[in-house]
C-alpha cells in the first residue's frame, strides 16, 4: 500500500487548475493497477477537496484526517462544507486528530499527521512561504526534513491573490 498525501492552498487561481488537475490526475492514475493506493486529505477547500474528489473518481480510498478544533466552523463558505460532508460520506477512513489551543496549531497538526503517515506528499503549492502556521509552505518543509518525498503541482509563473 503506498500512501499519498496531499497539502496545498485553498484557493487555487484559474490559471493554475488546469495544470494541478492534469497533475493530480497523472500522480494518481500513474501507479496503475501493481500498486495500491491510499490518499491522506484534511477535506480543506481547494487542494484537499479537488484531491479527494480526483482520488475517488480513480478508485483511490481515501482517509479523512480531522484537525482538532471546531473543524466544520473554520471550512468557509456553505458550498466548501456541503463538498466536505459528501467527500467524508465517502471515505475509508476518517482519523480524528486530539484538540489543539488554537485552529492554526490544529492545522499544523493535521498536515505533520499527514506527512508521517505518507509515502509521498503532493503539494499544490505556489512555492512561497505560508501565509500562517500550519500552511502549505511549512508542511513541504516539514516532509522535506522528513525525508518524504515531495511533487509540487502549480502553474509556473501564477500568483495567489
Amino acid at each position: 500500500m503506498t500512501r499519498i498525501g496531499v497539502t496545498g492552498h485553498r484557493t487555487i487561481p484559474a490559471a493554475a487548475l488546469p495544470a494541478v488537475r492534469a497533475g493530480l490526475r497523472a500522480l494518481l492514475h500513474g501507479h496503475g493497477g501493481e500498486v495500491q493506493l491510499e490518499a491522506l486529505t484534511s477535506l480543506a477547500a481547494g487542494a484537499d477537496q479537488l484531491f479527494a474528489d480526483t482520488a475517488l473518481a480513480h478508485g483511490v480510498p481515501v482517509t479523512a484526517v480531522i484537525p482538532g478544533m471546531d473543524y466544520e466552523a473554520h471550512l468557509g463558505a456553505p458550498a466548501v462544507l456541503d463538498a466536505y460532508r459528501r467527500i467524508l460520506r465517502s471515505c475509508t477512513d476518517r482519523v480524528q486528530l486530539p484538540f489543539q489551543p488554537t485552529h492554526e496549531e490544529a492545522y499544523l497538526a493535521a498536515g505533520r499527521w499527514i506527512v508521517d503517515h505518507a509515502d509521498h506528499l503532493v503539494a499544490v503549492w505556489d512555492g512561497r512561504p505560508a501565509r500562517g502556521l500550519g500552511g502549505t509552505g511549512d508542511v513541504v518543509e516539514y516532509a522535506r526534513r522528513s525525508g518524504v518525498p515531495v511533487t509540487v503541482l502549480w502553474e509556473p509563473g501564477v500568483l495567489r491573490d
